[in-house]
C-alpha cells in the first residue's frame, strides 16, 4: 500500500498512457467489412461504393462503379447520396483510416447500412481484385 501512495503520480501516468493507447480501438467508427465480404455484397447488387480519396487518386485507379466524393467535401455533398439510403454503402479510401471517418459522417446523415472497407483500396489490390481507371 505504501508503494501505491509513494508512486501515485507514476501510476496515474501509466493509466492515462494506457488509456490513450486503447482509445482508437475503443472508439471504432462504424462497421467494418473485409474485402471478401465487400465483394459478396457488391455481387448481390444492393451496394453503393463511395470512394473518399482525392480526385487524382481516384483517377489513378478505383473499384468499378465507385462514386468519388473526397472526404473534405462529404459533409457538403452528402445530399448526392440520398437516393442510395435504402442500399448498403461501402466506403473506401487508400488504407481504411479515412473511410471510417466518412462512414461515421454517413451514419449521422441517416444512412443505415454503412461499412468501411478494412485495409482500403490497398487491401483490395493486394487480393488481386480489379480496378478501373
Amino acid at each position: 500500500m505504501e508503494f501505491i501512495i509513494d508512486n501515485i503520480w507514476l501510476l496515474g501516468l501509466a493509466l492515462i498512457s494506457g488509456g490513450a493507447l486503447l482509445w482508437p480501438v475503443l472508439r471504432q467508427r462504424g462497421s467494418k467489412v473485409s474485402v471478401l465480404q465487400a465483394t459478396q455484397m457488391i455481387n448481390q447488387g444492393k451496394t453503393v461504393i463511395l470512394d473518399v480519396r482525392e480526385p487524382a487518386e481516384f483517377a489513378a485507379g478505383h473499384i468499378r462503379e465507385a462514386k468519388n466524393i473526397p472526404i473534405k467535401e462529404l459533409s457538403k455533398r452528402v445530399g448526392e447520396l440520398d437516393k442510395f439510403k435504402s442500399k448498403s454503402v461501402i466506403v473506401v479510401c487508400a488504407s481504411g483510416m479515412q473511410s471510417s471517418k466518412a462512414a461515421s459522417q454517413l451514419k449521422h446523415a441517416g444512412f443505415n447500412d454503412v461499412f468501411s472497407l478494412t485495409g482500403g483500396l490497398a487491401a483490395w489490390r493486394a487480393q488481386g481484385l480489379p480496378t478501373a481507371k
